[in-house]
C-alpha cells in the first residue's frame, strides 16, 4: 500500500479534488456548462416523462451520461494541450475520439428520449 491519507481522510481529499474538477469543468468548458443547463431541464422533465421506473432510470442515466462523456472529453484535451503545442498526428486523434464518446453519448440521449416520448405519446 503507498504512504498517504487513508479511510476517512482519503474520501474527504477525493471528494474535495472531484468537486475541484467539476468547478473547473464548469469555469472552462463552455460545452460543459450547456449541457448542465441541459440537464437541469432534462431531469425534472423526465419524472414528467417517464411511466415507470425503468424509464425513469434510463432518462436520468443518459443526461448523465452525456455529462460523464464531456467530462471524459475535457480531461483528454487538457492533458493534451499541456502535453505540448504542435500538432500531432497522435494528439489529434485522442482529441478526436474523446470527442466521439461526447457525440455517441448526445446520440443515446437523443434515442432514449425519441423511443421513450414515441410511446408516451403515439
Amino acid at each position: 500500500m503507498k504512504p498517504g491519507k487513508r479511510g476517512v481522510t482519503r474520501i474527504a481529499h477525493a471528494l474535495g479534488y472531484s468537486l475541484q474538477g467539476l468547478g473547473a469543468a464548469w469555469k472552462f468548458e463552455a460545452a460543459f456548462r450547456q449541457e448542465v443547463i441541459m440537464a437541469f431541464v432534462l431531469v425534472p422533465s423526465a419524472f414528467l416523462l417517464a411511466t415507470n421506473h425503468i424509464e425513469l432510470v434510463l432518462l436520468i442515466s443518459s443526461v448523465f451520461w452525456v455529462l460523464i462523456a464531456e467530462l471524459i472529453n475535457s480531461a483528454v484535451e487538457a492533458v493534451v494541450d499541456r502535453t505540448g503545442s504542435e500538432i500531432h498526428e497522435l494528439s489529434g486523434r485522442a482529441k478526436d475520439i474523446a470527442s466521439a464518446v461526447v457525440l455517441l453519448s448526445l446520440i443515446l440521449l437523443t434515442v432514449i428520449w425519441g423511443i421513450i416520448a414515441w410511446n408516451r405519446f403515439a
